[in-house]
């Protein structure tokens, strides 16, 4: 079982930075994959950026060159840095941790609350 808690979300102007955290109950060591997904209204739930246990990145179109995924084991979270934000960028941002647990055939996946990203003059 893992909780997650997502924070950071608010409303800022175009060409603006925010940063997301996303605090996990238990180690994120143990975790295989943590990303960052988003939804806006009438949209599909979308992957944003994953991050592994050991570091390695993935992001999408959308935020490549713009977005970064970092994490502190040692505060067992997870960061979305977010650069020259665009309108078409808000939506609720969602963390999400994908575990693959031996001997099942599909993973586990968790999913926090959410937190709102709105970008508008």
């Amino acid at each position: 079982q893992v909780q997650l808690v997502e924070s950071g979300g608010g409303l800022v102007q175009p060409g603006g930075s925010l940063r997301l955290s996303c605090a996990a109950s238990r180690s994120i060591f143990g975790i295989n994959v943590m990303g960052w997904y988003r939804q806006a209204p009438g949209n599909k739930r979308e992957l944003v950026a994953a991050i592994t246990s050991y570091g390695g990145t993935s992001y999408a179109d959308s935020g490549k060159g713009r977005f970064t995924i970092s994490r502190d084991n040692a505060k067992n979270t997870v960061y979305l840095q977010m650069n020259s934000l665009k309108p078409e960028d808000t939506a609720v941002y969602y963390c999400n941790a994908r575990v693959i647990v031996p001997g099942k055939p599909s993973t586990d996946d968790y999913w926090g609350q959410g937190t709102q990203v709105t970008v508008s003059s």
